[in-house]
């Protein structure tokens, strides 16, 4: 981090809990477009940006979401490393209008360490649709910092917000720390541990002595410091951590009596009567299961026009480049490996890959915005629990359904270091957008076909999400094995705040789905396309005597293959697939029909018979259905879990934690198909 220049640049740090609408102020004041998230600990990483105001230029640091600066997860981690380390002009501390009295713990723990500090009360508009009074004065003096109401979706208040960060950055507003009084063996522990602090200022030795006995940190450089803490604690006599928290909840209480005023009105009582449905026992899971399930329904059926569209247009330009290629007297074996091999790769990951991708991502951030997915993870809570986790990580594997690469990187929200490796571990069991069209495809082949063509999408649609069930009742298992084994945890619940229900900014949403989620999650498959593509072409070209080197794989991998219920081109179709698994089917086609390049298939009842013709059974089909729900993950996600987890061991059991479990469930649905089969 840069240190600020006093005369010509400030940096501003941005702190608050989750929900709040911190990135909304962060986008409203640099102009940056981004994302927001609303569920706990959605922003998990330092988002920077700058603005200029009185020819001065502010450096704004949009911290993670967190509720504590006694740090338990990463996103609190980094949020407390960076107001610990990072030397700012001012924090402004974002809260929620709506719940501020909740909020207002975070503040006071803030303000504990800094004077340099603005108090932004968000969402001003939706506390009085909700009939809440602030008195903002009376706050700020209460706070003894300047208070600022702001509706940062409609961009009200932020210019008397960017006022009030210069005069407190500049020191043209002086604040002043409201002492506040713990009962007397509390006091006296934060005097012993502040005459240890010699090389602080005097009017910063109390709330620093305050923060370091409520996180119990040890200065491991200072013996004077340690020993005054250990003396503190003793002369204590109880948790003074614990104390001081509970203290300053009373405090919080205090404050809102004051400040605030609100009658029942019927706005609140509407999430009220929604939360009593969509959050109850008998309903809550029955009615998120139907969601998905219309989700699935409309990415199914939505994703096969524009994919269709895009395999033409790619076919099209393929016709061109190799004519194009001709044309530049290309060497033959450069101009097929560069378009029969690296770009048929190429676009059939796209053309598969990009419009379920464009339709689920876009719906699932609707569901965000619209505060449903809190709701989600507490229904899945008391599931996740028994299995050794909590809900949270139902919201990872969520995620994992769009792209298991996104499920990983979100397990930063969960709080234990070992529930969140669980969560790591097991989010490849959430099929993503890239097996999908490998289960569809199956399913409709193999299982929809007795049924009239009027409903075979919707069974389709059903089969599916039985499928997806089974997955999550297989990650569950783990979990729970995991908990129990290498990864023990005490299986306790966590604590999520139920943000209030939202209409959805739709064209925001879809605009900013497409571009953070979707576009990036396509770049990184393209990246790992192109050199699998002429990987896949060497290995499919390249003989050695009268077969190519896909043909001995096939033939060496196919004995393994039968005891699994599959073939070795199936399985040779898994490998080669590792860098995306959109490619798996295409791959398996290449080798049946002995082109030497990826082959898209015409329509469903072509491949359908060229699957029967080369053996295929129903059994081949439910095997090769739990293995692409049971196998590796794609190599994007084997490195995301390397990058998350700091260890290349955890990675590679990521790798092999799924296959074993595929090999063993395939293995057993081929012996119980040739004991009831025969």
């Amino acid at each position: 981090m840069t240190v600020s220049n006093a005369k010509n640049e400030y940096t501003v740090l941005l702190a608050g809990n989750p929900n709040v609408g911190k990135s909304t102020v962060f986008n409203a004041l640099t102009g940056m477009k981004q994302h927001t998230g609303n569920w706990a600990g959605k922003t998990v990483s330092t988002a920077e940006g700058s603005y200029k105001f009185n020819s001065k230029i502010f450096r704004l640091l949009d911290l993670p979401g967190t509720y504590s600066l006694n740090a338990s997860s990463p996103d609190e981690m980094a949020a407390l490393n960076a107001i610990e380390t990072v030397k700012y002009d001012c924090i402004a501390v974002v809260t929620d209008a709506t719940c501020i009295e909740r909020n207002l713990n975070l503040v006071l723990q803030i303000l504990q360490i800094t004077n340099k500090a603005v108090v932004c009360v968000n969402l001003a508009d939706e506390a009085e649709k909700q009939h809440i009074n602030i008195d903002y004065d009376e706050l700020s003096l209460q706070l003894g910092v300047p208070v600022v109401a702001t509706a940062a979706r409609k961009k009200q208040g932020l210019k008397r917000l960017i006022d009030e960060i210069y005069n407190v950055a500049s020191g043209k507003t002086k604040t002043y720390s409201i002492t506040r009084k713990f009962d007397d063996k509390t006091e006296k522990a934060i005097q012993i541990v502040s005459e240890a602090l010699t090389d602080i200022p005097e009017n910063d030795k109390r709330r620093t002595a305050i923060h370091i006995l409520e996180r119990k940190q040890d200065i491991t450089d200072n013996n004077t410091i340690n020993n005054a803490i250990e003396k503190a604690k003793k002369f204590a006599d109880g948790d003074i951590r614990d104390n001081i928290a509970a203290i300053r909840v009373r405090q919080c209480e205090e404050i809102y009596k004051i400040c605030v005023s609100r009658k029942n009105g019927e706005y609140r009582n509407r999430d009220r009567k929604a939360d009593k449905i969509l959050t109850s026992r008998i309903f809550g899971i029955p009615i998120m299961l139907m969601l998905f399930a219309v989700i699935f329904y409309i990415t199914i059926v939505g994703a096969n026009y524009p994919s269709e569209w895009l395999s033409s247009l790619f076919t099209f330009i393929g016709e061109k480049l190799t004519i194009l290629a001709d044309n530049l007297n290309t060497p033959f074996w450069l101009k097929n490996m560069l378009i029969d091999g690296v770009y048929t790769t190429l676009s059939n990951v796209v053309s598969v890959m990009l419009p379920p991708m464009a339709i689920f991502f876009p719906l699932f951030t609707i569901l965000e915005d619209l505060g449903y997915l809190p709701r989600v993870a507490f229904n899945l809570d008391s599931v996740f629990c028994r299995a050794g986790t909590n809900g949270k990580q139902g919201l990872t594997m969520l995620m994992g359904f769009g792209c298991n690469a996104c499920g990983v990187t979100g397990c930063r929200i969960i709080d234990g270091e070992s529930e969140r490796k669980i969560a790591v571990l097991t989010n490849n069991f959430s099929p993503c957008n890239g097996r999908f069209p490998t289960l569809i495809a199956i399913i409709s082949m193999f299982f929809v076909g007795v049924f009239p063509i009027a409903v075979q999408s919707a069974v389709s649609a059903l089969i599916l999400v039985g499928i997806i069930l089974v997955s999550i009742l297989v990650s569950l298992l783990i979990s729970f094995i995991l908990s129990k084994t290498i990864l023990k945890v005490g299986g306790k619940s966590f604590l999520m705040e139920l943000p209030p229900y939202r209409v959805p900014q739709i064209g925001k949403t879809i605009v900013r789905s497409l571009l953070d989620r979707t576009v990036f999650v396509l770049g990184r498959a393209v990246l790992v396309a192109v050199p699998a593509g002429a990987i896949i072409w060497i290995l499919a070209n390249i003989h050695i005597g009268s077969e190519t080197i896909i043909s001995y794989i096939t033939t060496f991998l196919d004995p393994f293959a039968k005891i699994m219920g599959l073939d070795g081109a199936i399985l040779t179709g898994f490998i080669l697939g590792f860098p995306a698994n959109e490619i798996v089917l295409p791959t398996t086609l290449m080798i049946y029909l002995s082109n030497g390049t990826m082959t898209d298939y015409g329509s469903l009842t072509q491949l359908h018979d060229i699957l029967i013709s080369n053996g295929w059974t129903i059994k081949t089909a439910v095997c090769t259905l739990i293995f692409t729900l049971m196998h590796f993950p794609c190599s994007t996600t084997c490195i995301t879990v390397k990058k998350e987890t700091g260890s290349i061991k955890w990675a590679i059991l990521s790798f092999i934690l799924p296959t074993l479990c595929g090999i063993v469930c395939c293995i057993a649905a081929n012996i119980l198909f040739d004991l009831f089969m025969q």
